[in-house]
């Protein structure tokens, strides 16, 4: 209990004092996070709307994979993302691995399948008679998307708030593509697991902490978006 109160008690000296280092590992985690989060919302809605509103051969087993994706293993991510963007691999040229733009890449690999198979069972969940109501006046597809998507708007964000919360909470794909570089690549996880196996337990505790703060606040921030629009 002393280590959890002697990092908690780290945790406040550090948010207080502003330390520059834990400062840039912060905002840095938020930054990869945050925008491996806004390009999986991108593709991951994308594919829910496509495979939602579209009848095609093969659509079970497509959405068969959009669920098995969700259970990605963060360290497979890593190992192909790795691959894919070795000097000598298919994306080498982009000369991207251990920089922060690997780790989005591989957190974005990892939330997209989380939210698009959350967002198509939102969008699925949805009454069949809505989609031919909204046709019947005369909708064209785009606001027929933009209607479908604000009907199913609580759950949608629920699938946000799941995604980021599998990215933020990464590990084992940002140390593989990212090297934990100090001042590059370090974020909250990956510099938790490095003081740990140096037995720094204290400052581990610490970063833990700033992790949930950082988890709790952006979490904290959506859950009041969805709730503030939530049907009364």
């Amino acid at each position: 209990m002393d280590l959890i109160w002697d990092g908690l008690r780290k945790a406040l000296e550090l948010l207080v004092g502003l330390d520059p280092e834990v400062l840039g590992i912060t905002l840095l985690s938020l930054k990869v996070s945050g925008l491996a989060t806004l390009i999986s919302v991108v593709l991951g809605m994308s594919a829910a709307v496509a495979v939602a509103l579209n009848e095609f051969p093969g659509k079970r087993l497509v959405i068969a994979l959009m669920n098995t994706g969700m259970g990605l293993p963060p360290v497979v991510v890593g190992l192909f993302v790795t691959v894919l963007l070795w000097r000598n691999g298919p994306l080498g040229f982009l000369g991207i691995l251990y920089t922060p733009a690997a780790i989005i890449l591989a957190q974005a690999v990892i939330a997209t399948p989380i939210i698009a198979g959350l967002g198509l069972a939102a969008l699925q969940h949805l009454p069949p008679e809505l989609r031919l109501q909204i046709l019947s006046l005369g909708a064209t597809r785009p606001q027929l998307v933009w209607l479908l998507l604000r009907e199913a708007r609580l759950p949608l964000l629920a699938a946000v708030m799941a995604g980021f919360g599998g990215v933020i909470s990464e590990v084992g794909a940002s140390i593989m593509v990212g090297g934990n570089l100090k001042g590059s690549t370090r974020v909250l996880t990956t510099a938790t697991v490095m003081e740990t196996s140096r037995g720094n337990f204290e400052v581990a505790f610490a970063l833990s902490f700033l992790l949930l703060i950082l988890a709790f606040s952006v979490n904290a921030l959506l859950t009041h978006l969805q709730q503030s629009r939530r049907p009364r």
